[in-house]
């Protein structure tokens, strides 16, 4: 493979990631912190050492740099994968003002890849934004692609390019053992993550409709259910609101994506309720209770939505309960002379808790369509 000069613009998981991937390939890679005025160069022995950007962050390793301009206006492939924590109306304005400082500095013959989700026809609107900002011909003298990263674990199976360019080298680069990626045009890319998505939540909203009316919880029959926790239900929130802000008038796609994103309201609503219900039936008084959202959040994803979730949940619980903390896990910190409500949020956070010996006399609410309560003494 031709050695070419790649940067990523984000330290993010994602962004990080793709970075490490491709220098252990033996790509020329370059990393931005967008905090930093510096580019980092990632080499292979770095990559293979700091497997994830927590470990590599933890131990912040020196490594050669160089000014983001001039890694930029060297670099044949710029993959996009900023950290977004915006949201409404200003996540736009955030997108756009990271989207151009990432892309001025590039030069003809290099090539963009576009690694947040858009809606159905957003990547023209970063096309045009890309010609107004750098002056060039998009598709001619500059290229575009489209490959939003969502779960690391399954990358997308296609990239997006115009006129289904494709870029045997990009190929070689984003392809892994399992699988190599094809070029499919834009409009193809969009419509797959799309269905990928719409399919996601309109399954989940099901479970978590139908659920309301489970009343055995403890039969195994609902084995399946009781893994899907608040994280889960969670991922993928941000594209699925950026997609239906592309649905123009009353039609069954706006209606999907706007049913799926209530029936994540009505959820969070009945944890609330269940939290109040388990005060009641415990005859513990507000004052005298202290609730604990466990709830491991990776602070370095590209998308803030979950941090905007584990937020919204704690003020609105804040003016019913004054104790209310955030926490990881470490089931130690909990302790109080006030009755302690621990709510998992996520399968890691629940074997965290359960697995502490040094927790006892807990009330824990697991953040699950059934909303399973245990006690813990």
């Amino acid at each position: 493979m031709k050695k070419e000069k790649i940067v990523v613009y984000g330290l993010t998981t994602e962004g990080y990631f793709l970075a490490s991937q491709m220098a252990m390939k033996g790509a020329d890679v370059y990393i931005i912190d967008e905090s930093s005025p510096s580019a980092v160069l990632l080499k292979a022995e770095t990559a293979k050492t700091y497997p994830n950007l927590t470990a590599f962050q933890e131990d912040e390793p020196l490594l050669s740099v160089e000014p983001i301009d001039v890694a930029i206006s060297n670099a044949k492939y710029l993959f996009f994968a900023p950290r977004i924590r915006k949201t409404g109306q200003d996540l736009r304005t955030e997108i756009t003002s990271k989207y151009k400082d990432a892309t001025k500095a590039l030069k003809k013959g290099s090539s963009i890849i576009y690694c947040l989700p858009t809606g159905l026809g957003g990547n023209q609107e970063n096309i045009a934004l890309l010609t107004h900002v750098t002056g060039l011909d998009v598709g001619k003298t500059i290229s575009y692609f489209y490959f939003p990263l969502n779960d690391l674990d399954e990358t997308p199976e296609v990239i997006g390019s115009l006129d289904n360019q494709d870029d045997k080298i990009l190929s070689s680069l984003l392809s892994t053992e399992k699988k190599e990626k094809k070029f499919v045009s834009i409009t193809s890319a969009e419509c797959i993550y799309g269905i990928n998505i719409i399919q996601k939540f309109t399954n989940l909203s099901a479970i978590l409709e139908i659920c309301k009316f489970v009343k055995d919880t403890e039969s195994t029959t609902f084995n399946n259910f009781k893994t899907i926790y608040l994280d889960d239900i969670i991922k993928g929130l941000y594209d699925l609101r950026l997609l239906g802000s592309s649905f123009e008038g009353a039609n069954t796609l706006l209606y999907l994506t706007n049913a799926s994103i209530k029936a994540i309201a009505g959820y969070i609503k009945r944890l609330i309720d269940t939290i109040r219900t388990t005060l009641k039936k415990n005859e513990l008084k507000a004052s005298r209770t202290k609730i604990v959202l466990s709830w491991t959040l990776d602070k370095n994803e590209m998308r803030g939505d979950k941090i905007e979730i584990l937020n919204s949940i704690t003020a609105k619980l804040r003016d019913y309960i004054g104790d209310v903390d955030t926490s990881e896990g470490l089931v130690n910190s909990f302790h109080s002379d006030k009755k302690t409500i621990i709510i998992s949020c996520s399968m890691n956070d629940y074997t965290k808790i359960v697995s502490d010996k040094k927790s006892e006399d807990l009330i824990i609410i697991k953040a699950n369509p059934l909303f399973e309560i245990e006690h813990k003494k």
